[in-house]
């Protein structure tokens, strides 16, 4: 199954939000306190349409396997 594109494209997304994740954490010397309040709520509209996207993917595969 590794093969599979949805399983593919699911993996990519992880290690895309888990990158984004590592980066919020990370200390910003030169970010001000508004740049990272911008930040951190992109990072959470972000992150809400992964799982949003990622629900879809597992509805369509259910819907498919069943």
């Amino acid at each position: 199954m590794d093969g599979d594109p949805t399983t593919k494209a699911l993996s990519r997304i992880e290690a895309a939000l888990a990158r984004i994740e590592a980066a919020a954490r990370a200390p910003a010397a030169a970010a001000s306190a508004a740049e990272l309040a911008s930040l951190r709520a992109r990072h959470n509209r972000l992150r809400a349409a992964v799982q949003d996207s990622l629900g879809q993917l597992d509805a369509l595969i259910e819907g498919a396997q069943g």
